[in-house]
């Protein structure tokens, strides 16, 4: 974000609310070209919004005032430049449904405590789609204003083009055209009146207080109900068991019931083939962002996308012939090379230890010796504050407290740099150990912290095992 935008979110804060902005941060970059940041003072947090596009900005705008007059949970809009390009929101905090699953994942597995996070997502989704649906302005809707044959083509043909041709999977390029234009005819002839988010996934669901929030809608437009709920039950990296998304898909369909009457074999026929073009769309972003763009943090996708498409295939029973399509998508199941895409290809394993210096530098378990340790002292302590004496460095107070009172970011970037530069040169010379260690006063605040964005960011960029440990925490 440049300071030009920056200072006219800060202006437009002050101007709102008429009280000082006394923090500013940057929020990491997503999958979109949208620019967030999270300002704010001791009365109150909210979120900046700069994007470019105003056309995108106006569905977004128009929806979300839509939503909650509806008593949707969504964010509430509280000023929007003059130009359409800068707005803010509501602060739903940075724990979002994929976030939860992954954390609780790690201990529990796919419990009970996620899955009744996902029935309380599942709760809502007919009324975002039916009672939100029925009397949405659709006019500001963009780029089209329904999911019909040119989407649908556009997201065939990005799935044909940035992942099918990228990933030199060979095919009869007529042949396949015949297909998707016979696939579309046969979605198409699906029930379309409802609102379709486009991407209602697991990252695009906050959770706060107990409660579930939905986000980025922006895309939404007239369409079937099933591709929502197929975009959440075969969210790539969710990787839902398939016995639990039996359960959440009938979930849907129980609280659908109270909205309109369904029938239920038609509805499963077409909800297979709304998963089966979400995960060509998904698949077509996953190369283009992974095997164009280079981002390798999206070719981890990749695997769990074929994994869904192999759940998918023996289910599929549709009443036209799709031969080249089923040739095709049976290509990618037996690939062995795009189900390795992503993965750990390397023996790296990076230690990442949080530490108190009152308890001394931790040791190095591999003897390899080799490593960077880095003292976060120098940084505004969270645990001076009563406030926060009882939580650590995962806890969402404590990290909008660093975020926000603190220079942890600028401390963090040339961190990140020599760190990268060694990744690096171990991966080339086949090393199979790095420590790194950050150290503060007690171990439980900053060092977490630190030790916590240094993992997320190896791990979405290179291919090693990071092994996380927060020694005065025991976890």
């Amino acid at each position: 974000m440049k300071n030009e935008e920056k200072n006219e979110i800060i202006q437009l804060f002050e101007h709102q609310f008429q009280e000082k902005v006394e923090t500013f941060s940057m929020l990491p970059p997503s999958g979109s070209y949208r620019e967030y940041c999270r300002l704010g003072n001791s009365n109150r947090s909210v979120l900046g919004a700069f994007n470019a596009d105003v056309k995108e900005n106006t569905a977004f705008l128009s929806f979300s005032n839509h939503f909650r007059l509806k008593g949707l949970p969504v964010p509430e809009v509280f000023a929007v430049s003059s130009d359409l390009k800068k707005y803010l929101l509501e602060d739903f905090g940075n724990v979002t449904l994929f976030d939860y699953l992954s954390e609780v994942r790690e201990s529990e597995g796919f419990s009970e405590n996620v899955v009744a996070e996902y029935r309380k997502v599942l709760k809502v989704l007919p009324k975002i789609q039916i009672v939100a649906g029925k009397d949405v302005d659709y006019s500001v809707c963009y780029p089209r204003e329904a999911f019909d044959k040119q989407s649908m083509m556009w997201d065939l043909n990005y799935f044909k083009y940035y992942f099918l041709k990228l990933a030199k999977v060979s095919f009869d390029e007529q042949a396949l055209e015949d297909d998707f234009l016979t696939f579309s005819n046969y979605l198409l002839s699906a029930p379309s009146g409802y609102f379709l988010y486009r991407d209602f996934q697991s990252r695009n669901v906050m959770l706060k207080d107990g409660g579930v929030y939905f986000i980025d809608y922006q895309g939404g437009r007239r369409g079937a109900l099933q591709y929502d709920l197929a975009s959440l039950l075969y969210d790539g990296k969710a990787d839902i068991p398939q016995d639990v998304r039996v359960h959440l898909y009938n979930y849907y369909i129980n609280e659908l019931k109270g909205y309109i009457r369904v029938n239920e074999p038609e509805f499963a026929s077409y909800f297979n083939g709304f998963v089966l073009i979400r995960i060509m769309q998904a698949m077509g972003a996953y190369g283009f962002r992974g095997f164009y763009e280079k981002k390798e943090h999206f070719l981890k996708s990749i695997p769990y996308a074929i994994n869904n498409l192999q759940n998918l295939l023996p289910e599929l029973n549709f009443p036209v012939a799709l031969p080249e399509l089923v040739n095709v998508l049976n290509q990618l199941t037996h690939s062995e090379t795009l189900k390795e895409i992503g993965q750990v290809s390397s023996n790296l394993t990076v230690r990442i230890t949080s530490f108190s210096y009152k308890k001394g530098i931790p040791s190095d378990p591999s003897g390899n010796g080799g490593g960077f340790v880095f003292d976060c002292r120098a940084l505004n302590n969270p645990g001076r504050y009563p406030e926060y004496k009882t939580l650590t460095g995962r806890d969402l107070k404590v990290q909008q407290f660093i975020e926000q009172n603190s220079e942890m970011k600028l401390f963090l970037k040339p961190v990140k740099t020599l760190v990268e530069q060694s990744v690096k040169k171990y991966l080339e010379r086949g090393f199979s150990h790095l420590s790194v260690g950050f150290g503060c006063t007690g171990g439980q605040h900053r060092s977490v912290y630190a030790a916590e964005k240094l993992a997320a960011h190896l791990r979405n960029n290179f291919p090693v095992h990071v092994v996380l440990v927060h020694r005065e925490q025991q976890f």
